[in-house]
């Protein structure tokens, strides 16, 4: 495991431009959860080969793109094409399957965290802990797709859950930085960071934590 991903990712960073990097504070190295914007594939691509600590951040990954017979489905509800264009009819009975040959191995490789969505999601939790407890970090992609190329305005939440779950077995309270992937410029922007207060309810502060997250996207 691992060794597809580290290939692909030196490739990668031999072919592509470098990436440069803007603290709006310094980073205290401290186990953090880095929140990009998606821009489409390069976000994710570009914060697991350039992002400065990049070699000890985890990012989430869905779990159902890692199993072949789910990723056409995938493929399909996550507007791959232009609903409506001229090649929809070939892409839609040629792409999802290419897509299942290459992204499950790929993927699987990656030393991320799966995401579930249904009772098995205490997985996605464990590993991130156990990420955590090393002392490296996550990376989250919070936005919701919501058609082709483009993303809610609206973040998710539900990764939120992790925080009293951290804090309760490890003793850390969590840091979310946000982080703007501006990939014609090659740039990367980290925001300000908020930390979770574990002397508050989560539902307390979960709609400041978003805020500020969103507002450096």
């Amino acid at each position: 495991m691992g060794k597809l991903y580290w290939t692909l990712r030196g490739l990668i960073r031999r072919v592509s431009p470098p990436m440069t990097t803007e603290w709006t504070v310094p980073f205290d190295g401290e186990p953090a959860v880095f929140c990009p914007n998606h821009a489409g594939a390069f976000g994710p691509i570009d914060m697991c080969s350039f992002f400065p600590v990049s070699e000890i951040c985890h990012p989430w990954l869905n779990a159902d793109v890692m199993v072949k017979e789910k990723v056409p489905a995938y493929v399909r509800q996550d507007y791959w094409w232009k609903p409506g264009c001229f090649f929809e009819p070939l892409l839609n009975m040629t792409l999802p399957y290419l897509a299942a040959a290459v992204l499950p191995p790929i993927l699987r490789s990656v030393p991320g965290v799966p995401v579930y969505h249904d009772l098995q999601v205490i997985k996605t939790f464990r590993k991130s802990i156990e990420y955590l407890k090393k002392r490296e970090h996550l990376i989250i992609f919070a936005q919701q797709p919501s058609g082709f190329q483009s993303h809610e305005m609206e973040l998710n939440r539900g990764f939120l859950q992790i925080c009293p779950m951290v804090y309760k077995m490890l003793g850390i309270a969590l840091t979310f930085y946000p982080v703007h992937i501006d990939y014609k410029k090659r740039l990367f922007v980290v925001g300000m960071p908020i930390k979770y207060n574990p002397d508050l309810p989560l539902n307390e502060q979960e709609d400041t934590i978003l805020d500020a997250i969103q507002a450096g996207l």
